[in-house]
C-alpha cells in the first residue's frame, strides 16, 4: 500500500484546497547523488577551502563545489549500514568557531550524546577535534541566532532545561557555555520537536516546543526563566517554524505532527477577547485514512521553510526520513519522497499548499539544508540520510 502516495510526476500533484496548480510557478530540480553510502542523518554547506564556491559537508566528508566531485575526508569516520542502526553523525553545522577565517564543522550525534567541532586544517591533513558540549538533547536541535547578537547558538535542551550553548569568546576550544532559559521539565534525550521564532512580534526570538512557546523577555537578566505560553502544537515532530503564512501581519506556526508517523499542520495565530495570542490548527497533510492532501507520506522528521519558487512566500520542504526506525514506522516501506509544499495565497485571502514531489528515491534524514548553492538566485536542497548524500539544484 502506498498510503495514498501519488507519484504522477516529479512536478505536479493535486493542490490542497480549491486553488489550481497553474496559479503558482512550480520549481524544478536536478538531482546529484554525491554518495550512495550512509554517513549521516544530515548535511550542510560552507566554503572550506576559501575559493568562493559553496561546498557540501555530510558526515566525515566535504565535497568541493561547484561540481562536488572531489571528496575530502576531514575526520576518521565511516559509512554505516543503511538497513539497521544509526550513524554517529546526525547534524552538521558550519561556522568559524576559532575566528581564523576558515569554516569549521560542528557535529551533533545521536540525541543525548556529546557535540564536537572540527577545526579546519586549511590543508589535506585531518581536522583537529574539539569537545563542544556534553549532551545535545532533542531530535530536532537548531543552530540559529536566538539572542539577536548576530551569531548562531546551538539550541536544544540539556538536563531538563531549554537553552542554548555557544563557544567561549576567550577560548573556543573549551566546553561551550550553556544558558538555560526555562525551569526544569521532564524532557528526555529523544524528545521530538523544537524551534525558534518571533511569536508575539516584539522583534525577539522565542523558543518553540510541541507543548508551547517561551517568550524571550526584554532586557533579560540571564537567569529568570522565560515566560511559558502553553499550547499543543504537536505531539512531537521535527523543526517548528514561525512564519506569517496567511499574510495578516502575525507569525503562524508550521510543524509536522509526528517524526515517525503522519501529519503536517500550520497553526494560524489569532487573538482572544483580551488580545491574548491563540492558535487555530489547520491540516496540510493527514493520514492515509483521511487527508485534505492527495499526497500522504509518513516519517516527517525534518521540516524547513524557504521561498522555493521566487514568489516572495516561504514554502515548506520536507519528506520521508527514510528507514527512520529501520522499517518499523507506519508507511516506512513507501517511496522515500522529498517534497515541496508550495504556499499559495488567493485573492480571497485563502491559503493552500500545493505538494510537489521533488524526488521519490532519497527522502530526508533529520536535517535538510536549503541554500542557493550555485548563486543563481534559486534555493537548492541538500540532504543526507540512509540512501546517501544528495543535492537538488533548482532549475
Amino acid at each position: 500500500m502506498l498510503s495514498r502516495l501519488l507519484l504522477l510526476s516529479p512536478a505536479l500533484l493535486l493542490c490542497t484546497g480549491s486553488l489550481l496548480a497553474e496559479e503558482a510557478k512550480q520549481p524544478n530540480f536536478e538531482k546529484t547523488r554525491l554518495t550512495e553510502e550512509y554517513f549521516a542523518e544530515g548535511a550542510s554547506i560552507g566554503d572550506f577551502n576559501k575559493d568562493g564556491k559553496t561546498d557540501i559537508v555530510c558526515g566525515p566528508n566535504w565535497f568541493a563545489g561547484p561540481d562536488f566531485k572531489t571528496k575530502h575526508t576531514f575526520y576518521d569516520g565511516k559509512a554505516f549500514p543503511n538497513d539497521r542502526g544509526y550513524s554517529d553523525n546526525f547534524f552538521s553545522y558550519v561556522g568559524d568557531f576559532n575566528g581564523d577565517g576558515f569554516d569549521d564543522v560542528l557535529v551533533v550525534g545521536l540525541p543525548g550524546t556529546p557535540a564536537h567541532w572540527y577545526e579546519n586544517s586549511q590543508s589535506g591533513e585531518p581536522w583537529k577535534k574539539h569537545f563542544a558540549f556534553p549532551a545535545v538533547d532533542n531530535e530536532a536541535p537548531a543552530f540559529l541566532d536566538i539572542t539577536g547578537d548576530g551569531k548562531p547558538e546551538l539550541i536544544c535542551h540539556f538536563e531538563g532545561q531549554l537553552g542554548y550553548a555557544n563557544p567561549s569568546e576567550k577560548d573556543p576550544t573549551q566546553r561551550w557555555e550553556w544558558t538555560p532559559i526555562s525551569e526544569k521539565q521532564g524532557w528526555g534525550r529523544y524528545q521530538h520537536g523544537l524551534g525558534v521564532g518571533d511569536i508575539n512580534g516584539d522583534g525577539r526570538q522565542d523558543f518553540l516546543m510541541p507543548e508551547g512557546w517561551w517568550e524571550q523577555p526584554e532586557n533579560w537578566d540571564g537567569t529568570t526563566p522565560w515566560k511559558k505560553h502553553a499550547y499543543r502544537f504537536a505531539p512531537g515532530g521535527a523543526g517548528i517554524h514561525a512564519y506569517d503564512l496567511d499574510g495578516d501581519g502575525d507569525n503562524d506556526v508550521v510543524t509536522s505532527l509526528h517524526g515517525h508517523r503522519y501529519g503536517l499542520v500550520w497553526h494560524e495565530q489569532t487573538k482572544g477577547d483580551n488580545g491574548e495570542i491563540q492558535f487555530t490548527q489547520h491540516e496540510i497533510m493527514g493520514t492515509p485514512e483521511k487527508s485534505v492532501s492527495e499526497l500522504v507520506f509518513s516519517q516527517l522528521h525534518a521540516v524547513e521553510l524557504a521561498d522555493m519558487n521566487g514568489d516572495g512566500l516561504k514554502d515548506i520542504v520536507t519528506g520521508k526520513c527514510y528507514w527512520a526506525h529501520n522499517g518499523h514506522d507506519p508507511g516506512a516501506k513507501d517511496p522515500a519522497v522529498l517534497v515541496v509544499f508550495q504556499t499559495v495565497r488567493s485573492d480571497q485571502d485563502q491559503i493552500s499548499f500545493q505538494p510537489i514531489v521533488v524526488d521519490d528515491n532519497s527522502g530526508t534524514g533529520r536535517q535538510i539544508t536549503l541554500n542557493d548553492v550555485n548563486t543563481d538566485g534559486k534555493v537548492d536542497i541538500i540532504a543526507g540520510n540512509k540512501k546517501g548524500t544528495f543535492l537538488f539544484q533548482a532549475k
